[in-house]
């Protein structure tokens, strides 16, 4: 049993005082705007919920206004706030640490009535260093050591209530949430976006609200270097920051000038979660000439340094001193009830001052800063072993992890990438016969950098030359979503990337790469230029991919009088729900999924509505409710013209009902921490309906009614959900239970439930390669073809139904090549 210990009770705010700014405007996102006075009070409206007892309050920091509100509530109320990365908090945070209360996705868990723990009075903040480290410690922060540091960066920045920033990095790195407080406490503006600062998107917000600030790492200038970034798209703009690790000199100084000439300063900065946040500053007008700095001790604090064995004459280990330094660190959450412990901040930095300015020469220990997160490289190679010998030594922005196990090497990546928070671009893993030691027998790291060194370069110098490098890669990514802005850090879904363009450049890949990982979508470009090279025979195409090809060809071919294959149609509804759920719900946020999803929904409506209605108005053929995807609704009971175009009338609104059911936030919660539960529900709930509507068997005009096949949509949707074979195995038995029996055709019913067991069992499918093109093509022009080829085909199915046939497939894939241009900018008039 779980002794309660009887806390205090919450005091009033004392960081933040929200309210005294009154009608400022406090946050903006991309739709809603919010004041200091309108904040208060929903600050105050989620501290009533976590009551008066004080309690550890985990908050996951995801960027948005509600996370932000319930960390500002815990905060601000006298709570101590236990910040996690963004997503489910891990199971090692609550087992460690035990929090009273669980803060989540939108969600206000309370684990307990009053706290399970002894908190100190001048506690507030429990953070892990730089975001991440490989160590499972934490930093306690007090009260005075936030307030003391954002009235700091407010001083030497010169913040005022008429600055904004914008949050271009997440509230639970150190770096991003000091730019939070420093700006509410002088009654400043944020504008919240988990955008990347590389996204179109994120730029239009800055200049639409007047942004005068954001703040990157040095992977961030980087990615807008890679983006073609023009500083003067933002003119308001009056300073960028600079921290979480070393900017190569060069880079700085390159930046300050390219700011100086678009009306902005560079403002580099050092610090480290021990000391919230920031320590040093370098003022605007040195940055240039001094690139290699991070300036003088900020306000109320300074630097001095501690002899250190060995060193250069002049070199020491950097000591920091103020009122911002931490508490101390926390192993278990038997140390929250300690005080303050130290007076000053050993950084392990090697140092030294010039002309009273500081420069950092290097680390004391194994501790370094990678994409602005700080690794303990001991404690990884601890954690990563597993058994076998690991060791990484950091050279050129990458991790590279050597190990003598060569089977374990892809396990061993995805292992580091969780412990350490890096991107995959970030990690190399190297296979050796034995790894390099000493003559005393110690591990050689000097010899690993070496190697290191040496296939960095040999990568760089064949990165150009072969068919799968990176640039190849990102020029197939620009030139199918029609963007000039990708980077090699960038994802397929990322760019709002669709089904519709997904059948082309997974076709590409497949050419170039030959067995393309199933998570593609997902992965950074970067990462994928590692892929295994084509094979000689055959090129892998993505499942879904074939069967949009095959089940086109069959619907064309058998209202030709070619062939008699029925339950093509049924079956691309399969297809759609499959690519429903792998790319629209695998958005970030809510709102994220809604705008892709509509801009895809856009995609199939629009080109439908406007060949119905113009063939409508030439020829006499459909009537406007047909155009309009109504024909259901107020159309004949019997077949007719009108009906043509049930399969589109059903995707379109199956898609639409979806992405209203995934508007709702607590049904857009349930799906992300439930998603397989949640599909198998959805095809349960479609199966009543199905069987309560038309019984075993559907009638003729029945077996086309969109509440009734929109079964086989959500069928499609739970194959993309089902992740273990006994999953996937019921996905194909409630595909029979729904379907045998509906048709009353046996092979029209065994094609529909095979196709399914196809696409949930089996990943992709090896093609010779001469047929990839004229596969993929069907596939990408399916829409086009099954909208055309009623104009088409009855003009030559009575002389040769093999032309009529080809001819359909033909026409459509032509109109579809000619309107991908206008398709491609209705997907960017939603992603911005």
């Amino acid at each position: 049993m779980t002794l309660l210990l009887q806390p205090a009770e919450t005091t009033a705010p004392r960081v933040l005082d929200l309210a005294a700014h009154g009608t400022r405007v406090a946050l903006r996102t991309a739709t809603e705007v919010v004041t200091y006075a309108e904040l208060s009070g929903r600050v105050d409206d989620v501290a009533a919920r976590l009551g008066s007892t004080r309690r550890l309050v985990l908050v996951e920091g995801a960027t948005g206004i509600e996370p932000l509100v319930t960390y500002l509530a815990a905060l601000t109320h006298g709570h101590v706030v236990l910040l996690s990365a963004p997503g489910a908090p891990a199971d090692n945070l609550l087992t460690a640490w035990d929090p009273d209360v669980v803060a989540s996705a939108g969600d206000l868990v309370e684990r307990r009535e009053g706290s399970a723990h002894d908190l100190h009075p001048d506690l507030a903040l429990l953070m892990s260093t730089s975001g991440t480290t490989g160590a499972p410690k934490l930093v306690r922060l007090s009260h005075d050591n936030l307030l003391s540091n954002a009235a700091s960066i407010a001083d030497y920045l010169a913040l005022t209530p008429q600055d904004v920033a914008i949050t271009s990095l997440p509230m639970h790195y150190c770096y991003g949430l000091s730019v939070v407080h420093s700006h509410l406490l002088v009654g400043a503006g944020l504008v919240l976006t988990d955008l990347s600062v590389v996204d179109e998107c994120f730029w239009r917000l800055a200049s639409e609200s007047g942004a005068t600030s954001f703040a990157g790492v040095p992977y961030t200038f980087e990615l807008l270097e890679q983006s073609g970034f023009d500083p003067s798209h933002v003119p308001t703009l009056r300073y960028v920051t600079q921290a979480g690790g070393r900017m190569d000199p060069t880079r700085v100084r390159e930046w300050a000038t390219r700011g100086r000439r678009a009306g902005w300063d560079l403002v580099v900065m050092y610090g480290q979660t021990e000391a919230t946040a920031r320590m040093a500053w370098l003022p605007p007008e040195l940055v240039a000439e001094r690139p290699s700095s991070i300036g003088r001790a900020v306000p109320g604090g300074a630097l001095r340094l501690e002899p250190v064995a060995g060193a250069e004459p002049g070199v020491g280990e950097l000591v920091y001193t103020g009122p911002n330094v931490m508490m101390g660190y926390a192993d278990t959450a038997a140390d929250l009830g300690r005080g303050p412990e130290l007076t000053e901040l050993r950084t392990g930095d090697l140092a030294r001052e010039v002309d009273g300015l500081w420069e950092v020469v290097g680390r004391s220990g194994r501790q370094v800063k990678l994409f602005g997160l700080r690794l303990d490289l001991d404690h990884l190679e601890r954690l990563v072993g597993d058994g076998a010998e690991v060791r990484c030594v950091v050279v050129d922005q990458t991790l590279h992890a050597f190990t003598t196990r060569r089977r374990t090497s892809e396990r061993l990546r995805q292992t580091l990438m969780a412990a350490s928070g890096l991107p995959p671009v970030a990690i190399r893993v190297v296979v050796m016969e034995a790894l390099p030691r000493t003559s005393s027998g110690k591990p050689d790291l000097a010899a690993l950098s070496s190697h290191a060194r040496a296939l960095a370069l040999a990568e760089a110098e064949t990165a150009g030359a072969g068919p799968a490098s990176p640039e190849a890669l990102r020029a197939d990514f620009a030139a199918v979503l029609g963007r000039s802005d990708v980077g090699l850090g960038d994802t397929f879904v990322g760019l709002g990337g669709d089904s519709l363009s997904y059948v082309e450049l997974a076709t590409r890949l497949g050419r170039r790469l030959g067995d393309v990982p199933a998570d593609w979508h997902t992965r950074p470009i970067g990462d994928l230029a590692a892929a295994t090279p084509a094979p000689r025979r055959g090129v892998p195409l993505d499942t879904t991919v074939v069967l949009r090809a095959a089940a086109i060809v069959a619907i064309v071919a058998s209202h030709a009088g070619l062939v008699t294959v029925l339950g093509g149609a049924h079956l691309l509804l399969a297809v759609a729900g499959h690519n429903f759920a792998r790319f629209q719900l695998s958005r970030s946020t809510r709102p994220d999924r809604l705008r892709h999803g509509l801009a895809s929904l856009t995609q199939v409506a629009l080109p439908a509505a406007v060949w119905i209605g113009v063939v409508g108005l030439v020829a006499g053929t459909y009537d406007p409710a047909t155009a309009l995807f109504l024909n259901g609704l107020v159309g004949s009971d019997a077949w007719t013209d009108q009906s043509q175009f049930w399969f589109l009338e059903a995707l379109v609104w199956t898609t639409a009902v979806a992405l209203l059911f995934l508007a709702v936030p607590a049904l857009d919660r349930l799906e992300r921490r439930a998603p397989y539960a949640l599909a198998i529900g959805l095809v349960l709930a479609a199966l009543a309906v199905r069987f309560a509507w038309v019984g075993l068997e559907a009638g003729p005009m029945q077996r086309y009614r969109v509440g009734v096949v929109a079964l086989w949509f959500v069928l499609g949707w739970a194959t993309a959900r089902a992740a273990s074979p006994a999953r996937r195995w019921t996905v194909v038995l409630l595909a029979a239970v729904g379907t045998v029996g509906f048709f009353g055709d046996p092979w029209r019913e065994a094609l529909i439930v095979g196709g399914i067991a196809l696409m949930v069992h089996v990943g992709s499918v090896r093609v010779p390669r001469r047929l990839v093109v004229p596969i993929s093509t069907l596939a990408s022009a399916s829409l086009f073809i099954y909208l055309t080829h009623w104009q088409v085909y009855p003009h030559l199915e009575p002389t040769s139904p093999p032309a009529a046939t080809i001819a359909s497939l033909g026409v459509g894939a032509a109109v579809w090549w000619l309107a991908r241009p206008a398709l491609r900018r209705v997907a960017r008039a939603f992603h911005g």
